[in-house]
């Protein structure tokens, strides 16, 4: 059976000049794990008995970020599913999209993880080693840029 993990991939707007297109503000939350390879990833995580899955990814998003459903948009129209082995068993993991209302809402970590960033998209993928999570940042910039 495929171990299931649930997330949001988080983002804020940054005020800038009114000239710059709106997308060139958007910045990513990627979180720096404190075991393993210490790999970056945005907040995700195992889903509880009889918990569904958006649940799993808010209560992920506050254990892991400090960050409340109250602080955040959930952004209709947005859902990803990726999978792939993890100890060579099957993974899936999926994701959903959500911004901060508040872009200098404080972060605070668990004991998960090390750091934290909050990077533009160019900057996210290479932060993000894995070629699926560099994929959804795009795909998930694109979306947002069709948004507008």
């Amino acid at each position: 059976m495929a171990v299931r993990a649930c997330g949001l991939i988080i983002y804020r707007r940054l005020q800038s000049a009114p000239s710059s297109k709106v997308t060139d503000g958007i910045e990513y939350l990627l979180l720096q794990t404190s075991y393993g390879t210490h790999h970056w990833t945005p907040p995700k995580g195992h889903v509880d008995p009889g918990e569904d899955d958006l649940q799993t990814a808010f209560r992920e998003t506050q254990e892991e970020a400090g960050l409340q459903a109250s602080q955040l948009t959930l952004i209709e129209g947005y859902k990803k599913e990726l999978h792939y082995p993890v100890h060579g068993k099957p993974k899936t993991v999926i994701y959903w999209l959500a911004e901060v209302k508040d872009c200098n809402t404080e972060i605070k970590l668990s004991e998960e993880h090390q750091a934290f960033q909050w990077l533009k998209l160019e900057d996210a993928c290479k932060f993000a080693e894995y070629e699926d999570m560099q994929a959804t940042l795009k795909e998930v910039h694109q979306f947002l840029c069709s948004k507008e």
